[in-house]
């Protein structure tokens, strides 16, 4: 080191280098990290966006099934009252052919006691 401060100097513009350099490599820093963090940030409104459309699609599948299961249990529903009424008024035809016969099996019975 020398009285002039001729190695000073050199070394003060060594280190002024080095912390240019630390400027420079902070500032690469600082734009990856906003870079990173808009990246993150779009990511993230595309999974909600993702998910937002998930839930109508599911929704929509749901309320199909569900008309469709119901329309299905409406038509059964419809067959079974058919065959209860076809069935009913079997029975009832049956019934009125059978009274007379009905009536006068229960009336000797009723003699006969």
């Amino acid at each position: 080191m020398d009285s002039s401060g001729g190695e000073m100097t050199e070394e003060k513009t060594l280190l002024q280098q080095i912390r240019d350099k630390e400027q420079e490599f902070g500032k690469k820093i600082e734009t990856v990290k906003q870079e990173t963090d808009a990246q993150i940030s779009a990511a993230r409104s595309e999974r909600e966006r993702a998910l937002l459309e998930a839930e109508r699609t599911g929704k929509k599948a749901a309320e199909d099934v569900f008309t469709r299961d119901k329309q299905k249990t409406e038509s059964e529903i419809a067959q079974m009252k058919k065959t209860a009424a076809a069935e009913t008024e079997t029975a009832r035809i049956t019934g009125e052919k059978n009274l007379p016969l009905s009536v006068e099996k229960i009336v000797r019975f009723v003699i006969m006691e």
